[in-house]
């Protein structure tokens, strides 16, 4: 059998491994920070007429640029964040913000640049990032996982990056970042900047998004997801704003029809019912603020989280602990620092499941 030391791959994939998460078949999946809640069937039949009424032209392609789901993505973050005032020129979609990442390397990073992250953080943008033929620098969170905005601006003004990554809430540790940081690191960097807000609708009171900075700062890109609160993770669909000249850059880099026809019309309609998809957003505030203070009652170490997950420790055989849990059914995330564990929250039962297999573990 052929293995991939015998083919000719680029040199700097070699040795490298997927990117991926566990898909186990367990009674309790809390390791990929998925919305635990599915559609209704009302949306569900609404789904299934929206595929129906376009399967007659499925002979043709789609629209190139989606400008209709622009424009609902745009009126979307308008509403949830009032005064931001985009139009469909400011906004991108592609499928997942993976992709969406992706198109913004292809376009402002590649060979001879490079792209700087604050560690622990997403995995996927040193992967991507280097994938695409870009230098990565990995300059670290503080100790607490917040990023203070002097250390930021340092690792800035040192590596002089051409994409900045600044992750908020952050994943894996759900903190997210003041505004004064992320416009410190605006006002040092000479390229662009990435505030990834993949889990910015179940933020904390008072936690603003990096959307209210956008007037007037071209080289800010902030990217979104359907697949988190909007209970989408199957529809792979992800998003950003900016300004209208950093979408003309994408367009330079994206496939042609990179957005299938089924894709746009399901993403259209789970924006119409946008407030049905979102009302189980403060439930699963209210139940990580549970867990949070449920951990913490335990004499864990737990960061704050302004996610659907939280990241707790410490432990010196964290993957003993990750074993015994999948042993009882429960699958969590062995992910981040050394000693942490990461979970996202599910309904109260599988919390409750969660809960009562931790204890048995330790």
């Amino acid at each position: 059998m052929t293995d991939l030391s015998d083919l000719p791959i680029r040199d700097d994939l070699r040795g490298r491994t997927p990117y991926g998460a566990p898909q186990l078949d367990v009674p309790v999946a809390l390791n990929t920070n998925e919305n635990p809640h599915g559609p209704s069937d009302r949306l569900v039949k609404a789904l299934g007429e929206a595929v129906m009424d376009l399967a007659g032209t499925l002979n043709r392609y789609p629209d190139r640029d989606a400008v209709a789901l622009r424009d609902d993505l745009a009126a979307f973050l308008n509403d949830d964040t009032p005064g931001a005032g985009l139009t469909s020129r400011q906004v991108w979609a592609a499928n997942g913000s993976n992709e969406v990442i992706q198109q913004i390397l292809q376009a402002f990073g590649g060979p001879g640049r490079r792209a700087l992250g604050f560690e622990p953080s997403y995995s996927m943008h040193p992967i991507i990032t280097r994938v695409t033929g870009t230098e990565w620098v990995d300059a670290h969170r503080d100790e607490d996982f917040g990023l203070a905005p002097e250390r930021a601006v340092a690792a800035v003004r040192e590596h002089r990056p051409d994409v900045v990554f600044l992750t908020s809430p952050n994943n894996p540790t759900g903190t997210a970042l003041p505004p004064a940081a992320i416009e410190a690191v605006l006002d040092a960097a000479p390229g662009m900047v990435v505030v990834d807000e993949a889990y910015a609708e179940f933020r904390r009171a008072g936690t603003p998004s990096a959307l209210t900075l956008l007037p007037g700062r071209p080289r800010l890109i902030v990217t979104r997801t359907m697949s988190k609160a909007f209970a989408m993770a199957g529809t792979r669909l992800g998003y950003l704003a900016a300004d209208p000249a950093v979408i003309d850059a994408l367009m330079l880099v994206r496939l042609p029809y990179h957005l299938s026809s089924v894709t746009q019309a399901v993403a259209r309609t789970a924006v119409a019912h946008g407030e049905e998809l979102l009302a189980a957003v403060a439930g699963l505030r209210r139940e990580r603020d549970d867990l949070v203070g449920w951990l913490r009652g335990e004499g864990f170490a737990v960061a704050d989280s302004d996610a659907n997950f939280v990241l707790f420790g410490r432990f010196p055989d964290r993957r003993r602990v990750w074993e015994a849990l999948l042993s009882r059914g429960v699958l969590i995330r062995e992910v981040g620092p050394p000693e942490w564990l990461r979970v996202s929250v599910g309904t109260p039962g599988e919390m409750a499941a969660f809960r009562e297999a931790l204890k048995e573990s330790l």
